[in-house]
């Protein structure tokens, strides 16, 4: 949360809303452990990683919904040998949680 508490803090003074997603589990090889986050201004600024970019974007469409319905939601992430590879999945071959929850203090 260091890595993206000076902008959260910025954003919020400007009176933004701002939504935060984290890796939560990691199963497989991923990009970020446990823990990574990334923080959404609801005017689309971003700081910090969930996934090193793979991802990203529909992480950041979520948070953008989140900040404006404050519904949290859990987006999962991988991708099987069945599925091919223009759907959004990890390009290696793990599956993440992220939680994107909106911050309200």
């Amino acid at each position: 949360m260091r890595d993206i508490l000076p902008d959260v803090e910025r954003w919020r003074a400007r009176g933004e809303r701002v939504a935060v997603a984290t890796v939560v589990s990691v199963a497989g090889s991923a990009p970020r452990r446990p823990g990574a986050k990334l923080a959404v201004s609801e005017k689309g600024e971003i700081s910090g990683s969930v996934s090193g970019g793979c991802v990203e974007p529909a992480v950041i469409e979520t948070a953008l919904q989140v900040i404006k319905d404050g519904k949290p939601q859990m987006l999962e992430f991988g991708i099987s040998e069945e599925e091919n590879f223009e759907q959004i999945g990890l390009a290696c071959g793990g599956t993440i949680h992220v939680f994107v929850e909106r911050l309200d203090w």
